[in-house]
This record gives C-alpha cells, structure tokens and sequence, in this order.
C-alpha cells in the first residue's frame, strides 16, 4: 500500500489514472450503479466492464477517502451521534453516525447491534480518530449512548434529546438515496468499505450551494476538484480513451 505521503500508484492498470479515478468519481458523487458508470465511459470512447470498475472502486476508494481525510481542517467541538438501521443480505444491522456541528462526517462504523457494547466501540474508535473528546456531545435518548459516555467521556458535556440531532439524522439522507439505488447492500463487509469512501468523497463535491453566490460555488468546486486532482494524482479527465 502507497505510503501516507504518496499519491496512489496505478502501476498495472491497462488505463491511465485519469480514466480510473473519474469511474470512482462517479460512483461516490453520483447514486450510479457500476453499469451505470460503464455506460457513461463508452459514451466518451472507453470501453470497460462494470467488474472492472468494481474493483478500481474497492481498490482506490478508501485510498481517495483517506487523502481527503487528511486533508480535513480539524473537526468541530460538538459532535452529534445517531444510528440508522440498514437491511443487508436481509438482516437488520444499524449504521452508527458522528457529524460536528457544520454536518462533516467524522466516522461511521456498521454494526448488528445498537446496545452499550455497540455504542462504546463507536465511540473509542471516534475518539481514538479524533485524538481527542469533544466539548459537547449530542444524541437522542438511546440509552446506550448514556452508558457509553460515562464509560469513556464522562467530563464532556452530554445532551440528549430528539430534537437536537437533526444534524445527524439529516446526514444519513444520502445513504438511504444510495441505498435505493443500488437496491440494498449485500455483506457487512464491503458495505462499510463503501460508506467509509462515500462518508467523505461525496461531501467533497457538495458544498452548502444555497449559502453561496453562483460565482462563489463555481470557485469553491474549482478549488475541490483541484484538491481531487492532487489526491488522485491526474490532471484532468480524458474525452477519448
């Protein structure tokens, strides 16, 4: 695996890396399925199979979301914790949640339970990533947060109610679009592989429009694309293979 200083090595692959890291691209940002993004790579001349961009996606998609990651100015103070419960394969299992208080994504871990073991092992892997506690901590009344809290923040100030996290229940919102498209998850495994990379790659591309000028949108996507090209190590997409 490259190092953390390295951009991501594309030695072996039959096409450049601009072509591959636009199939991740489209994936993360878009609710495509990988026909999907097979088709709109022959609209432009690239002929590819859809188990090809499978494994472009497993490969540099938690490499993509790790770059960005590193690149993220340091989290908010206030963190809000929700879960939402996911059928794969069938089986119920819920998606535990952290955004701070301006909705970024601060990790997100799948597990088959919501009860006080569940909650303390999201939360020391959330601190363990932050490498520090926040200064208020927001839930709903799930009790489970309540032990966990005094297990392992018991100085950080907890506030639980139902109607203080909106902003976590509101994150969850482009998962379930995600989830309908590509018509349920099927194993633990490489659900969380996924929602790991899109937790952070498609927040990337979805700055708050309506809190800027058209001008100013335009700027800042320039700017993220900009970032994007950095990380993935190419320029810009080709129009023809």
């Amino acid at each position: 695996m490259e190092g953390a200083g390295d951009g991501p090595s594309y030695k072996g692959f039959r096409f450049p890396a601009e072509v591959l890291s636009h199939a991740v691209w489209l994936y993360h940002r878009f609710p495509l399925s990988f026909r999907e993004v097979e088709e709109l790579l022959l609209a432009r001349g690239i002929t590819v199979s859809h188990e090809a961009i499978r494994r472009w996606c497993d490969r540099f998609g938690p490499r993509y979301e790790a770059a960005l990651r590193r690149r993220r100015p340091q989290a908010g103070d206030k963190w809000h914790l929700d879960e939402v419960f996911l059928k794969i394969n069938g089986v119920r299992h819920y998606l535990w949640r952290a955004v701070d208080q301006d909705g970024t994504v601060l990790d997100i871990l799948l597990q088959s339970k919501r009860d006080a073991k569940a909650a303390k092992r999201f939360m020391a892997k959330l601190m363990k990533k932050q490498r520090r506690t926040p200064r208020v901590l927001v839930t709903d009344k799930l009790r489970s947060y309540g032990v966990a809290h005094r297990e392992l923040m018991s100085s950080v100030d907890h506030r639980s109610h139902k109607g203080l996290d909106n902003c976590a229940e509101n994150s969850h919102q482009p998962t379930r679009q995600r989830e309908r498209a590509m018509k349920g998850f099927r194993t633990v495994g490489r659900t969380q592989r996924f929602l790991s990379a899109f937790s952070q790659i498609s927040p990337h591309f979805r700055p708050r429009r309506h809190r800027m000028t058209a001008t100013g949108y335009r700027t800042e996507m320039r700017h993220r694309f900009g970032t994007w090209n950095e990380i993935t190590g190419t320029t810009a997409m080709p129009t023809e293979a």
